[in-house]
């Protein structure tokens, strides 16, 4: 079975070498490495192979000469502009022989030589003409006269002729008839005189002229403004002034568009504006201006004079000519007289002597008869002038002089004294003021000391100036200063919460620095408020590995949550601060067992928090609702739960079941409803069994409250009445409602209302119409095969588009196998072409040494002969 498949495969071989040139077959088939067989892995019976032998020399040969008569010819020709097309008549048709080529190009060419219709052959037998004259004649110079010309005219231009057809002919006439009579007149010669007169004559005609052509031109001027104003009349429609003035109409009112126009009109434009300074910007002007007022803080502190730090006014020469003047105030001084001498003073000395003259105006007038006296005393003098009285007069004048000069000392003495008052006063009131720049403090010690025993005013200048001056923008180290000032300020809160009485006042107002740093630096502030509540947790287990049980916290730590709530947001899902807060907190309303007064209002403190906390997000808290429910739970007198179930930390029975159970009438009756505040945590165990009624009264009144804000909140829920349920029965029926005070009755039907009000969500079962469609999973495909190497098919459209995308896939990939053979076919060519003009260029080189060479030889011998010579 074997050897009859390869004769038969050698003879398709022969078969095949068989062709067009047969000796390159036969060498083709004598050679067997150019014969490729494809073998196959099985003989299949009835299966006839296309491609089991191939020839990829002769394949590759063929596709070389092809690529040089075509892709070769492109390339050599792809920067010409014109192409060289040969139209010889059966050039590149092999099948004609070269006797039928030269029959036919011949036979072409007579006919075209038959049908040419050029008139520039000569070699044709027609005769050429021009106008209708043969050629021939004109050559032989025969002129051919007309029978309409006349001889005996022949040559000569008529005058009528010359005007038809040029133009001009009668003027020329006319010129020659004047120039005819000009001549006779000329023959005569003019003397001086009469040139003279004719120059005269013409210069008067020429003004006459001139003065006749400017009295026409205002004639026709005045005319044509006469015809314009009765022309204009008609064309405006306008009456003229004076009959508007007789008849004067009003004028119509604008309209409100019009109105608003002219408005917007005159409107102001806006002006550009600075631009918006950025945050580092004014941090650093902040820091600028704070320098500057502690600069002049400790001035004035030091008790020196701002009149000092002024700068003296510079020397200005004769030929300044003060270019830079600027008068900002009216610095003219009132010439005055003091003592008899001219006090040429400052305005500042004269503000600040006020208060000396001032006295010194209500010493003259608290001594007015000495004045008179004084008077009286001169006009005696005048009245004498005895030589003794001369005498005494300048005894009298020496002793007022040493009077003044006393009241002058003694007033001088009195202004130091006044002056160092305030001095010492001004150094006082520096030293009592806050300073305005700070250093952040680097441990909690020297936050306290610079905060502890202040006002809160003054401890909110004091952050807030650190802040300023400590900008992170402003330096590189400020952002980690101002990063440990949070856990600073959050450790001073603590303890001004654990204070007696706590000053929960300050800390109130401390929460807006502390928010204004987590804004600035959010990390550093979740890890502080973190470390604090995972602090807390820690001793809640330690306390219960050592005592069996926990107990609340102190005041700090709720002041803790409650700054927690107010400075991270409690709406995300999971927050890296309010997620661990929300879990202590459920650990405190679980693991805290509830023993005195102080407990309950803790744990409803930690209630107000949760709902606080999921107010936007509607988070259920179930450890809340089981609180609210033991709440209710003491204050109830009989323990039997029925219709409900207490979780830890309450017990149906115990020490401390009754915490919230009032007896007294009359301490219910003088109960009025007010909140509690968190100051009574450490307070209470002071106070007297009334007091203790009415904190237990309001407890339970705060713990109506909460659940109807509870049911508020969970309304939406599908499972709100299975939830509510507990609290619906203890509402019912085991809290007596009878005994308690109204306000207290009102808000328990308004809890248990909020409640039964809330209708029922529930929505039935049902099965869906549609069945719903199954997930897609990875699972094998399975397909048919009817025979080997063939896949089932569907209809014929299918298989159509099967078998296109298949021959369209073999078709691309042998465009591509075509372009990548193009391309290397073009990169030989390039490179032969390379390689041929690198050896010319190397050819001519070597010529080129070659002939210098043979140069140099003989000029060097040519030398050495004269050299012999």
């Amino acid at each position: 079975m074997g050897k009859p498949t390869k004769q038969r495969r050698k003879g398709q071989v022969a078969a095949r070498a068989k062709g067009p040139s047969g000796a390159g077959m036969a060498m083709v088939k004598n050679n067997p490495f150019e014969v490729k067989v494809n073998k196959q892995k099985f003989n299949i019976l009835g299966r006839r192979t296309k491609h089991d032998v191939g020839l990829p020399g002769v394949s590759r040969s063929k596709a070389v000469k092809k690529r040089t008569q075509t892709l070769l010819k492109e390339y050599k020709e792809r920067e010409k502009s014109s192409v060289f097309k040969d139209k010889r008549f059966g050039e590149y048709n092999t099948k004609i022989s070269p006797e039928e080529k030269m029959m036919k190009r011949f036979a072409l060419e007579r006919q075209q030589n038959h049908e040419k219709k050029s008139i520039y052959n000569l070699n044709e037998d027609e005769e050429l003409t021009h106008y209708g004259q043969s050629l021939a004649d004109i050559e032989k110079l025969n002129d051919v006269i007309d029978s309409d010309s006349d001889t005996e005219e022949r040559g000569i231009l008529s005058a009528e002729l010359t005007a038809a057809h040029f133009g001009g002919g009668g003027g020329l006439l006319r010129r020659k008839a004047l120039t005819g009579e000009q001549d006779e007149e000329e023959e005569k010669p003019k003397s001086r005189k009469e040139l003279i007169e004719e120059l005269i004559a013409k210069s008067k005609q020429e003004k006459r002229e001139r003065q006749t052509q400017r009295e026409n031109a205002l004639e026709l001027t005045e005319k044509l403004d006469t015809d314009w104003k009765e022309i204009q009349t008609l064309l405006s429609h306008k009456t003229p002034k004076s009959e508007r003035k007789d008849k004067e109409e009003e004028k119509p009112k604008p309209d409100e568009y019009d109105m608003i126009v002219r408005e917007l009109g005159f409107e102001m434009k806006a002006q550009p504006s600075d631009r918006m300074k950025t945050e580092e910007e004014l941090a650093k002007e902040e820091q600028e201006r704070l320098q500057k007022l502690e600069a002049d803080r400790l001035r004035r502190m030091h008790g020196k004079d701002e009149q000092e730090n002024k700068k003296k006014p510079k020397h200005m020469s004769a030929d300044d000519l003060a270019d830079g003047f600027i008068l900002d105030k009216d610095d003219r001084r009132l010439l005055s007289y003091k003592g008899g001498k001219l006090n040429v003073g400052n305005e500042e000395e004269e503000g600040g002597n006020e208060e000396e003259e001032g006295e010194s105006e209500e010493e003259s007038e608290g001594e007015p008869g000495r004045e008179d006296e004084e008077e009286a005393i001169v006009e005696e003098d005048d009245a004498t002038d005895s030589p003794s009285d001369l005498e005494s007069d300048m005894g009298s004048e020496e002793e007022v002089t040493a009077n003044e000069e006393q009241k002058k000392k003694h007033k001088e003495n009195e202004q130091k004294l006044q002056s160092e008052e305030e001095q010492n006063a001004k150094i006082e009131a520096a030293r009592s003021e806050l300073p305005y720049t700070f250093t952040v403090p680097e441990s909690y010690e020297k936050l306290k000391s610079l905060l502890f025993g202040r006002k809160i005013e003054e401890q909110l200048v004091i952050l807030e100036r650190i802040q300023k001056c400590n900008h992170p923008s402003l330096a590189v180290g400020n952002k980690a200063k101002l990063e440990k000032l949070f856990g600073f300020l959050l450790e001073y809160i603590g303890e001004l919460a654990t204070v007696e009485p706590p000053e929960l006042g300050t800390i109130d107002k401390l929460v807006l620095p502390l928010y204004s740093l987590c804004q600035m630096f959010p990390e550093a502030a979740s890890s502080s408020v973190k470390f604090v509540l995972q602090d807390a947790a820690h001793d809640m287990e330690e306390m219960i590995e050592v005592k069996g049980r926990a107990t609340f916290p102190g005041l700090d730590m709720f002041i803790y949550l409650k700054i927690t709530a107010i400075v991270f947001p409690t709406s995300d899902f999971w927050h890296p601060v309010v997620t661990p807060a929300l879990v202590y907190m459920s650990q405190l309303l679980t693991k805290c067992q509830v023993m005195t007064l102080q407990d309950v209002v803790k744990g409803l403190f930690v209630c107000c928090l949760f709902l606080e906390y999921v107010s936007l997000s509607q988070r259920f808290i179930p450890e809340l609702i089981n609180f609210l429910v033991g709440i209710l739970h003491i204050a109830i007198p009989q323990k039997q739960p029925q219709g409900y179930t207490l979780v830890h930390p309450f017990r149906p029975a115990g020490k401390n079941s009754e915490l919230l159970l009032v007896c007294d009438k009359k301490d219910m009756e003088t109960w009025q409803k007010q909140n509690l505040p968190l100051s009574i945590m450490t307070r209470l165990k002071e106070s007297s069994k009334t007091e203790i009624n009415h904190f237990r009264l309001s407890c339970l009144a705060v713990c109506l409250d909460l659940i109807k804000k509870c049911a508020a909140l969970y309304e939406s829920l599908s499972s709100f009445h299975e939830i509510m349920q507990p609290i619906r029965v203890l509402l019912t029926e085991h809290i007596p409602v009878s005994e308690y005070p109204k306000q207290l009755q009102e808000l328990h039907k308004n809890a248990l209302k909020e409640i039964e009000d809330k209708g029922k969500h529930y929505t039935s079962m049902v099965c869906e119409k549609k069945k719903p469609v199954p997930l897609k999973l990875y699972m094998p495909k399975i397909v048919k095969v009817l025979e080997f190497g063939r896949k089932q098919g569907g209809s014929k459209e299918e298989q159509e588009r099967k078998r296109l995308i298949h021959k369209h896939k073999r078709e691309f990939k042998g465009a591509v196998r075509e372009i990548r053979k193009d391309n290397q076919f073009l990169a030989r060519m390039q490179l032969s072409e390379i390689m041929e003009r690198d050896s010319d260029r190397k050819r001519k080189v070597k010529n080129l040494f070659n002939s210098l060479a043979t140069q140099e030889g003989e000029w060097k011998a040519m030398k050495r002969k004269k050299f012999k010579n």
